[in-house]
Order: structure tokens, then sequence, then C-alpha cells
């Protein structure tokens, strides 16, 4: 599991990306100002589990075969990494998956209660007219 935090130009946004096996999980919460340590934190300990739980997506990527590093090659990883901003393209592809998908769920939804809507608006009418033909 690994949590980035970056600004993106207008907030400030975490990145929690959750690899198991050969598939990959992504979701993205909006800090907004400035996190700091204290609100990073309460967000790992309390909320990123749920946000990971409620993401559905998952990206099927290809397993590294692990292999022994050199110590200091390792080390120029990890520096390039922390100097490294942004989310990797596999998590962009899982966010974009799990917006696609609320995004066609919402439009079903919204169909659906218009149609309901309508159905409703046609059976009020229909009872209006046969109350003012029984008037007489």
């Amino acid at each position: 599991m690994k949590l980035t935090v970056f600004f993106n130009g207008q907030y400030w946004v975490g990145v929690v990306e959750s690899q198991v096996g050969s598939s990959l999980k992504a979701c993205q919460f909006l800090f907004g100002a400035e996190p700091k340590d204290g609100e990073i934190l309460e967000f790992v300990h309390y909320k990123m589990l749920d946000l990971l739980a409620s993401s559905q997506q998952q990206v099927e990527i290809c397993p590294n075969i692990a292999t022994r590093i050199n110590p200091k090659r390792l080390a120029r990883q990890v520096a390039k990494e922390i100097q490294m901003r942004g989310v990797s393209t596999a998590a962009q592809e899982a966010m974009r998956l799990e917006l696609e998908t609320r995004k066609k769920e919402k439009k079903i939804l919204n169909k659906t209660m218009l149609k309901e809507m309508k159905e409703y608006k046609y059976q009020l009418k229909q009872q209006k007219a046969k109350e003012k033909h029984r008037g007489r």
C-alpha cells in the first residue's frame, strides 16, 4: 500500500495505491489546503481503508520479478521516488475506471428517476381528467 500526497495546482491530493498480486487499486482523497502531519496520520488511521474498500475497479499490472538489487541502486531509486511527484499511470487508470463506473451508475439512476416522475405526472393528469368528467 502506498500513499502519495502532491499539489495538483489547486488542491493537495492524496492518492492511495494498493497492489494485491497482479491487480492494482487506486483512489484519490482531496485534502484541500496543505495537510499537516497530524491530518495525514488521521487519514491513514481512520479513512484510508474505507476509501480503498469503496473502490471497486482494479487494473491488472505485470508483477515485478523480485531480484536482488544493489544497495546503492536501491538508495537512488528511493531518492528518485521521493522526488517524483504525481501518480503512476496504473493508478490513474484505476481511478479513471472507478469514475466511469460511478458515472454509469448515476446515469442509470437518473434515467429511472426521470421515468418514474413522468409516469407519476401522467397518472396525475389522468386522474384530473377523470374527476372533470364525473362533475357533470
